[in-house]
């Protein structure tokens, strides 16, 4: 093919090509952002912690309006745990409820709290697990653990985070 034999100029092939890179280039920036805005704001690479924290609020909310039933619920990862109790026979929710009552670990109801922060803990490069900072009743720090594989609540959590003031 000689340059005599060259195709007729296509603006719209230019213009598509010209779209496909920018969209390229903006998805790239964009994935960037997300990946690391996520974890410098601290809730894991891609916001992949989201999740963790909304349920250790979802958790706080039930323990707030004294719904320990639920907040069982939530901390078992099993909604309708109420169908098979013998299986939480090991921790049933009577002491559950002390636990988060007359043994809390704030030392008094609780009637505020709000997430803070979440690392992610463990091996593998999204963790094994989830530690979420939640600041209670305004002064107490409480970090609870979120397993990944089953989505069950351990508190205390194997590790504190250092954040905030305490830098």
């Amino acid at each position: 093919m000689s340059l005599m034999d060259a195709p007729a100029y296509d603006p719209r092939r230019d213009n598509r090509n010209r779209n496909l890179l920018i969209a390229g280039g903006v998805f790239l920036v964009l994935a960037i952002v997300l990946t690391l805005g996520g974890y410098l704001l601290g809730h894991g690479w891609l916001f992949s912690n989201l999740g963790a924290e909304h349920k250790v609020n979802n958790f706080f909310d039930a323990l707030e309006a004294k719904d320990y039933s639920k907040a069982f619920g939530i901390y078992n990862n099993d909604a309708d745990w109420q169908q098979h109790p013998e299986k939480y026979s090991g921790y049933p929710l009577k002491r559950f409820t002390e636990d988060w009552t007359i043994d809390s670990p704030v030392k008094g109801p609780i009637v505020s709290h709000h997430v803070d922060i979440s690392k992610t803990d463990g091996s593998g490069n999204f963790g094994t697990g989830i530690i979420v900072a939640v600041r209670v009743n305004g002064d107490h720090k409480l970090f609870m653990y979120v397993t990944r594989a089953d989505g069950t609540m351990t508190w205390p959590a194997p590790h504190e985070l250092r954040y905030g003031s305490d830098n």
